[in-house]
Formats: structure tokens, sequence, C-alpha cells
């Protein structure tokens, strides 16, 4: 079995960590990765800040590149959210690239989806010594309905103690240009989150997307707080690893 990895402008120009981890993951489960050397971005930025025209033609280059890939697999609720949720918006008017975005969405799959849903392998025989608190990023839960998968996957590895964190479902602020536009209301949002998952006392702060991790990751660092921003892939990429080296 193959599948082609998105891995996002975002992992690609400042966590390459996360899209080796996806790789190593998939890797053990016996999945192959193909990576088209040609993707760039998926147009989410240019789309949120209101610039369609500009995002149009990033999106026209995603499905160019990825047309004929089966599986997409995708370490971002965001970017995933993008193709499958809002290319229909903006292909609307062009009857062809709509059915090629349609087409792409249907088979494009955020990372712990794919495996829970499309792999069926929600216990991944991990194990990692330590704690972890989850933070449900807004695009993965409120767009694509991703909720149960990280949770199942994060649950089923043998030694991490998972601690529930208050308002886990709530945004940390980041939203994309909403933290330049409104810096001060993103940061008090920012804070909420962080207390509360300072509040649980966990080594591990876990997130499914790259963008939310670097807005916590910043608070984290001018707070001074000990807890560790870890993408899914990083945390389960280390799990297995720890597994294989018990066996």
């Amino acid at each position: 079995m193959r599948v082609t990895l998105f891995v996002t402008c975002v992992v690609d120009q400042f966590y390459p960590e996360v899209g080796e981890s996806v790789v190593n993951v998939l890797g053990r489960q016996g999945i192959g990765v193909d990576f088209p050397a040609a993707q760039t971005c998926c147009g989410q930025p240019a789309f949120n800040a209101g610039f369609t025209d500009e995002a149009r033609a990033v999106a026209e280059r995603f499905l160019e590149v990825f047309e004929g890939a089966d599986p997409i697999v995708v370490p971002s609720g965001s970017c995933a959210a993008m193709v499958r949720n809002l290319y229909g918006e903006l292909f609307r008017d062009d009857p062809e690239l709509l059915q090629k975005a349609k087409a792409i969405g249907e088979r494009l799959y955020e990372f712990s989806e794919y495996l829970v849903d499309v792999l069926k392998r929600p216990d991944l025989a991990a194990s990692l010594d330590g704690s972890a608190t989850y933070h449900q990023c807004c695009h993965l839960l409120r767009e694509l309905g991703v909720d149960v998968q990280p949770k199942s996957l994060l649950g089923s590895i043998e030694g991490l103690e998972m601690r529930e964190m208050e308002q886990a479902e709530v945004c940390c602020g980041f939203g994309g240009t909403f933290a330049v536009k409104f810096p001060e209301l993103s940061t008090a949002m920012l804070n909420d989150k962080l207390d509360n998952a300072a509040a649980t006392g966990a080594d591990m702060l876990v997130a499914s997307d790259a963008t939310c991790l670097m807005h916590m990751e910043g608070g984290i660092r001018r707070r001074g707080d000990s807890i560790q921003p870890v993408h899914i892939a990083q945390l389960l990429d280390r799990a297995t690893a720890e597994q294989e080296s018990r066996v």
C-alpha cells in the first residue's frame, strides 16, 4: 500500500520533522509514501486574507500536482478542510476544476483520520512514558468532524497518561491572519488555552496542526511554561519507535 503525502507549506518551511514523523509512522504500518516535489501550498493563507484570485491560482497548482494521487494524507486539519470544503467555493464557476477538486477532496485525509478510518488502526501498538493533554484544533474538529480519531490513537499508547484539558475544544487564538489583525484578542485566547494546559500538569501539549502549535509554542516560550508542544505525528513516531525498541 502507498499514499501520497501533502506535507503543507508550514510543515515544509518550519516543521519538516513533522513530515518526517508522518513518513516514519506510516512506514511502521507497512505504508509506502510518495512525495511530489512540485507541491507548494493549498492556497488557504491567501483565501483567508480575502485574496481569492491569488488563492485560486495556488489551488489550481495543487489540483495539477495531486491529480491522480490516491489516497492523499496531510498532517493538518486546516489544510485538509481547505481542499475538501473550500475548494468548492473557489471553483464554483468552473465546472471542470470543480469536478477535479471534488474528486481530490474525496480521497484526501488528515493524518489521524487516515490511520483510524481508512487503515482501521486506532491502536498502533505504541508505548511511551509520560503525560499529555490534547488541544482540539478548530478546523479539524469543526470543519472535518475529526474528533475521536486522534483521541483513540493517543489513548492507545501504553504508558502515556492522557490528561483532559478544560475547554480543549476552544480555539487557541491563532486563526491564521486573525492573530495578526487582532493581536490583543488572539493573545488573550492563547493565554486562556495555555492556562488550561498548564493546569493539567501534563508534560506535553499535543495538537494536529503545526500552525496551532506554532502559536502555542510562542506563548509557552514567552511565559516560561514547562509544557512541551508536540504534533501528534511526532508523538506517534516516538511512541511506535519506542515500542519497536522494546520488542
